[in-house]
């Protein structure tokens, strides 16, 4: 029937599946900047959600309708940044937890 209460979430496993066959879908850190630098998904971009949140994604993400994966250290930051988001118009972002749980490889800057 109707999707109204579709969930955000998307676990670890299908999001790392994903990532991995399709180069499109972006993944946001919205850890601090010293956390992302401890480590981070490969080719993510890092919007700090406790920085000017609403700017800096529309920056990183200006395409509303992109597949987007939102992360942060344990789900609960990534939880509200996909929250706010959809309330901007974006319609197809997933909170993909913590970086705490990820247990694919990452990259450091």
């Amino acid at each position: 029937m109707f999707n109204f209460f579709k969930s955000s979430n998307l676990s670890q496993d299908q999001a790392y599946k994903e990532l991995q066959s399709n180069s499109a879908i972006k993944v946001v850190d919205v850890r601090t900047r010293d956390e992302y630098r401890g480590g981070h998904i490969q080719n993510s971009v890092n919007v700090d959600v406790y920085g000017d949140f609403e700017t800096n994604i529309a920056k990183a993400c200006p395409d509303k309708a992109q597949r987007i994966f939102i992360v942060c250290q344990s789900g609960a930051r990534a939880s509200s940044a996909v929250s706010f988001m959809k309330k901007q118009g974006y319609t197809d972002v997933h909170n993909i937890g913590g970086m705490g749980s990820w247990r694919y490889p990452t990259t450091r800057k």
